[in-house]
């Protein structure tokens, strides 16, 4: 529905329209500042969870009960499917599948990653380390950031993909056909789920009405934990894959936090203009004297640019990224420490 249609669907309307096509938000608690995560229960042959919550008793608590409130227990479970290798999303799968039988579907590149879980994670940390002192984050940061990293892990775990699937494919279920979209971005492994004949897009975290997802600067899938000169364009590629989604027709967007989406073009339109008038600020700032990314985030954020840095830090880097592609600044580096200038 388009602005002009008239007034939007309530979330409550929304999530009937989907409970209707048989898809069920289960909203797990989780640690984390964002809050609850979206799992949705899809009841269909094979009977379908997408996503599970983070590794914990208390989301283990809260999902069974939400399964018992459709009349489902976790054994009933026949096939798991995971969004993408962020551990609010997939931490109770390997807890699930066992105690269910489930299959466990993710996109292929993915797989490995989840069943290598704590190695992954460890070239993760290696990976933010060194971009964190590339770009200006004082060393004594950089390792408190790195034991509150290592702290999270217990979130996640490590689970066997038993059905890998490739971007593009069909997952199909008895009474509906699923496209695979891989859309990475917010993460490399962003993988959204297209109920074509429905218009229904599960979106996980690539789309979300109440807060922009954060193109986080990741290591690539399979790749060594070197950030150097080409480093993941995260903003650039997640900006992309918004492209792809806002070019589709869909009646609902099912996101992997807070409501559903009903006009997802006008969403993402405002995205690109919030990352515009963040991208001019920014050289602004370049444009006044040259800095780091990192002097850059405290300039913007102040301490949160040091409680959150590397949130920030990816932030700036992804709309630093954008003036460098329209050729406004250019990067030196100096005594190991990229600077941005104005060309």
């Amino acid at each position: 529905m388009s602005p002009d249609q008239g007034q939007q669907p309530s979330e409550e309307e929304q999530l009937a329209l989907a409970a209707q096509a048989g898809i069920h938000r289960l909203a797990i608690p989780t640690p984390f500042m964002v809050g609850r995560v979206n799992a949705y229960l899809i009841e269909d042959s094979p009977l379908t969870l997408l996503d599970s919550g983070p590794n914990s008793a208390k989301a283990l608590d809260e999902l069974e009960q939400a399964l018992a409130a459709r009349g489902h227990a976790i054994e009933d479970i026949e096939l798991l499917v995971i969004s993408h290798q962020h551990m609010d999303h997939f931490g109770l799968a390997s807890i699930l599948a066992r105690r269910s039988g489930a299959e466990v579907a993710a996109l292929d590149g993915l797989a490995p990653y989840l069943g290598a879980y704590g190695e992954e994670t460890d070239l993760d940390d290696q990976f933010a380390e060194a971009l964190m002192l590339r770009h200006g984050i004082p060393p004594e940061i950089v390792t408190a950031l790195r034991a509150v990293s290592a702290g999270f892990r217990a979130w996640g775990s490590a689970v066997e993909v038993t059905r890998p699937l490739a971007a593009g494919s069909a997952l199909q279920l008895r009474d509906r056909t699923l496209r695979v979209l891989h859309r990475p971005g917010h993460s490399p492994s962003d993988t959204v789920f297209h109920d074509e004949s429905r218009g229904i897009l599960l979106a996980a975290d690539h789309l979300i009405a109440h807060i922009s997802s954060n193109p986080l600067l990741a290591r690539p899938l399979g790749a060594e934990p070197n950030p150097d000169d080409s480093r993941p364009q995260a903003l650039i590629t997640y900006m992309a894959s918004l492209e792809q989604t806002r070019a589709m027709e869909l009646e609902l967007v099912l996101p992997g936090h807070g409501a559903p989406i009903a006009d997802h073009a006008a969403l993402i339109d405002e995205r690109f203009r919030m990352h515009a008038r963040r991208a001019e600020k920014i050289n602004r700032l370049i444009a006044a004297q040259p800095r780091s990314a990192h002097e850059i985030a405290v300039e913007l954020w102040g301490n949160v640019a040091v409680t959150q840095a590397y949130l920030t830090l990816s932030e700036v880097l992804g709309h630093v990224d954008l003036l460098l592609r329209d050729g406004l600044v250019d990067e030196r580096e100096r005594g190991g420490v990229v600077r941005f200038e104005a060309v």
